[in-house]
């Protein structure tokens, strides 16, 4: 076995021994000055004083920083689409024209249209525009990244996304997670909602379980996409099926959010539009609320309450939402840095939402810790101090990853 020694760092954000849900303050945080890491076979097996770690090991291999850097988990993006082709500049440019989001779907524009694009690009092209947005990712820090399918909305479309999902995963650094979002909204080839989700139920379920391509689902939940009828049987028929649940949830109004509750879902992801009953059924349960401000900054629309989400005792995590519609930025950093100014989170609070709480998230629990035992997926920062992170609102990147 390989033991490999990386450090000293000026300090490093173990972000253990936390608690998972509710607010956090600062001085609860673990730094360790002048530290170093232990790796062996992917995983972490000690952290501590440097010297300390030198003395334990004295015959293990050596990466030696020359310059001051900050050592967090690497972050985690539990919600993205970015299996996709083409763009929606048109949408954009309409909607900072006063269109509003169910305007411009429709009016044409909206989820449908990238649909389009994904369906008319072969399985190979669709991994290469993946593998790039992945490239990108790890660059900013996140080594592990939800995906979703969403934009085929056919049987062989969905497929064809999420075994270029697969495909991605195998050949990248990053540790890819497939969710099937096959309830994203009804093409135009059906026509009800219910017809559409019928078809996907008895379609589309069976094969992504038969062909192990992914074990969580997501749908919709909204005004503009399925409501609660549509959603129930949908629900029903997933848990038959054994997936993991996640919801879009509470984005343009309330519903979504207490049916995560009710099905037992691992999150409820957006909350825009949760009434404050729908945050304390939230805190009162294990569903992960997953903010996503990149879509408020598209859609330019009021950001999630995080600040009371997480002082009524709820569980948060912070994600990109990444796609071509509502949310291409696709900077996680530079919008949880933004949205946690606003929203008056600690760094603590911030850190926790793109870390171990985003892991929750996603029920994964082998990272988003610096911890014995746990993958090492480790970033490094240019800097003296954990503070100044956030401090630059997302320009400071990572110079070293780890994965």
């Amino acid at each position: 076995m390989v033991v490999k020694l990386i450090g000293p760092f000026v300090q490093i954000v173990t972000m253990r021994n936390l608690p998972l849900k509710g607010a956090l303050r600062d001085d609860q945080l673990e730094i360790i000055s002048q530290g170093g890491v232990l790796v062996a076979e992917g995983k972490i097996l000690d952290v501590g004083k440097y010297s300390d770690l030198e003395t334990k090991f004295p015959g293990s291999e050596k990466e030696v920083l020359t310059e001051p850097m900050v050592l967090l988990p690497g972050f985690i993006d539990a919600h993205t689409h970015i299996c996709f082709a083409g763009d929606r500049a048109n949408d954009y440019s309409m909607r900072v024209s006063g269109k509003s989001y169910q305007e411009i779907a429709l009016n044409g524009g909206g989820i449908n249209s990238t649909v389009n694009q994904t369906r008319n690009v072969s399985e190979q092209e669709l991994t290469e525009l993946l593998l790039h947005r992945c490239d990108l990712q790890l660059k900013n820090g996140v080594t592990t990244c939800e995906v979703k399918s969403g934009y085929g909305l056919s049987v062989e479309d969905e497929l064809k996304m999420l075994r270029a999902i697969r495909t991605a995963n195998q050949s990248h650094k990053i540790s890819l997670i497939p969710t099937c979002l096959a309830a994203h909204t009804k093409p135009p080839e059906f026509s009800t909602k219910s017809e559409y989700i019928n078809f996907a139920v008895n379609e589309i379920l069976p094969q992504v379980k038969l062909q192990n391509l992914s074990n969580r689902v997501d749908i919709f939940v909204d005004n503009i996409a399925f409501n609660e009828p549509e959603a129930r049987f949908y629900l029903d028929a997933v848990k038959k099926f054994g997936f993991q649940i996640t919801i879009h949830a509470d984005q343009f109004s309330s519903l979504g959010s207490r049916l995560a509750v009710e099905y037992h879902a691992c999150s409820a992801d957006h909350l825009e539009a949760s009434l404050d009953s729908d945050i304390n059924l939230l805190a009162n349960s294990d569903v992960v609320g997953v903010l996503l401000p990149g879509a408020s900054m598209g859609l330019g629309m009021p950001y999630a309450k995080g600040r009371k989400m997480l002082d009524k005792g709820m569980c948060i995590a912070i994600a990109s939402d990444w796609n071509p519609g509502s949310a291409p930025m696709g900077d996680l950093l530079t919008q949880a840095a933004v949205f946690g100014a606003y929203e008056k989170f600690t760094t603590t609070e911030t850190f926790a939402a793109l870390t171990y709480r985003a892991a929750n998230a996603l029920r994964l629990a082998d990272r988003g810790t610096i911890t014995e035992g746990k993958l090492a997926h480790l970033i490094a920062f240019p800097c003296k101090s954990y503070q100044q992170i956030l401090y630059h609102q997302g320009s400071l990147k990572p110079t070293k990853v780890w994965c």
